[in-house]
């Protein structure tokens, strides 16, 4: 179409249809502002995120590049934040400070439009929505390296919040320091999973300096401050927020860590098609009485994709089973293995239901 264009000509082209991109985007915001306005006669959540997965699938069925699906994902996401601000604004705890892992998953998630804030502990994010201090909260619960993080599951067992979505987003620590060489390092601050997700880089580049392990990895982007002889394992974003350079990167021993992120909150999302449910229950302490309460789900052909036994904390040698199957809590074929599971289980709950991330 403009192969045969001058420069000036194809620029004019460009201003045409950034005009009516901005044309186009104020159009859409102003659906939004509408749908805003009904969702509050129908007092339904503003976040919607199996809506928002249909909307993404349905712009990246219709991409024919050159752009790939991952740009346009980035753009639309960025989009639906804007729009969904001017229905309502909406405020995220997670896991901080700013730049740790859990912030960047939160803007992932919810996009820039959105207001953060970051507190200390897993704790603090569940406290801070249970207060309505926060709409809604985003925690790490499980790593493709170091497994589970039994603080999140655990606080499931105290809190009556529910699993809103779920975030699954690539894990690449980098070597952060107010220094620049390699050799000036005398410590490394890190979380202990971030640490545990290094410790081959670590030991081959860094023998014999003292590692030490703090709440997250920000909280170690920020002790490094003014001190070049101090590093920590952490973002590139927290580089960015805490004026760090960037000595090492990508010192992850596996390079396709990546870790999966929980929104939780008091909405339900609606059924999108591809969902996960998650449950925690107890049964009998009795022999055979787990292998039945999970034989339950192989008879309905409901796919598992996640189990994980806590002590209830109660009783010694007690125990709660989490686990994640594919199907929302209003698919019928669910609805009977629940039912199901409640006849033999001593105790069954929902966590949620929500749109499976890819």
């Amino acid at each position: 179409m403009v192969g045969n264009l001058s420069i000036d000509d194809i620029r004019k082209e460009i201003d045409r249809i950034d005009k009516e991109l901005v044309d186009l985007l104020n159009r859409r915001a102003e659906c939004a502002i509408e749908i805003g306005k009904l969702k509050e006669t129908k007092t339904e959540s503003i976040y919607a995120p199996e809506r928002e997965n249909q909307v993404l699938s349905k712009v990246l069925a219709q991409n024919s590049g050159p752009l790939a699906d991952k740009t346009v994902a980035a753009v639309y996401r960025e989009i639906i934040s804007a729009c969904r601000a001017l229905e309502k604004p909406i405020s995220v705890a997670y896991l901080g400070p700013a730049g740790s892992y859990t912030h960047i998953a939160s803007i992932q998630r919810f996009g820039d439009s959105t207001e953060f804030a970051p507190v200390d502990t897993i704790p603090d994010v569940f406290n801070m929505v249970e207060r309505k201090d926060a709409n809604y909260g985003v925690v790490p619960v499980e790593n493709s390296t170091e497994g589970i993080v039994s603080h999140t599951l655990d606080m499931f067992l105290l809190s009556d919040l529910r699993i809103c979505a779920e975030i699954f987003a690539p894990i690449s620590h980098n070597l952060l320091s107010a220094g620049t060489k390699l050799d000036q390092i005398k410590r490394v601050y890190s979380m202990p999973q971030a640490i545990a997700q290094c410790r081959n880089w670590l030991r081959m580049h860094l023998p014999g300096v003292e590692v030490l392990e703090v709440s997250s990895t920000a909280k170690a982007a920020q002790l490094c401050q003014g001190f070049p002889s101090s590093a920590a394992v952490a973002s590139s974003l927290a580089a960015r927020e805490y004026g760090l350079n960037v000595v090492a990167e990508a010192i992850e021993d596996n390079p396709h860590n990546r870790t999966r992120f929980l929104v939780v909150g008091y909405s339900k999302p609606n059924q999108s098609g591809k969902d996960k449910t998650s449950i925690v229950f107890s049964v009998p302490h009795k022999s055979g009485s787990l292998y039945k309460a999970l034989a339950i789900f192989d008879s309905e052909n409901i796919n598992m994709t996640m189990i994980e036994s806590r002590p209830t904390k109660q009783m010694p040698w007690e125990y709660v089973f989490f686990i994640d199957v594919q199907g929302h809590e209003k698919d019928e074929v669910v609805q009977k293995a629940l039912a199901k599971l409640a006849e033999q289980a001593m105790f069954v709950r929902v966590l949620g239901s929500y749109p499976e991330a890819e």
